[in-house]
């Protein structure tokens, strides 16, 4: 790891997070080496890698969308998802309902 990463790590600033995820999309390291070099779950490390990738798509758009609309954007995409899930959801108590299999 470089230098910004050798140190131990007490807070993880944005500073520090961009420059680990440069050097795994430089492909100094892998988020698998990073989370065991600073005990952290892949998970995490993935996150910021995809947030980066978003905010470098938006970054290079003709037009980019100011945090604001991309925060609305999601929380729209979030609402649609959950409306989907509670219709598939009722359907399906409708459906065992139907089928006289009811919660017990």
């Amino acid at each position: 790891m470089s230098m910004v990463m050798e140190e131990e790590v007490k807070r993880w600033t944005a500073k520090r997070k961009a420059a680990l995820v440069t050097e795994i999309i430089q492909g100094k390291t892998t988020v698998a080496e990073a989370s065991r070099a600073f005990d952290m779950p892949p998970s995490e490390i993935e996150e910021w890698v995809d947030e980066a990738k978003r905010g470098m798509e938006n970054a290079l758009r003709a037009k980019p969308l100011d945090v604001r609309e991309q925060y609305e954007r999601q929380i729209k995409e979030l609402q649609e998802a959950y409306g989907e899930a509670m219709l598939e959801l009722r359907a399906r108590k409708k459906l065992a309902s139907l089928l006289g299999e009811e919660d017990k």
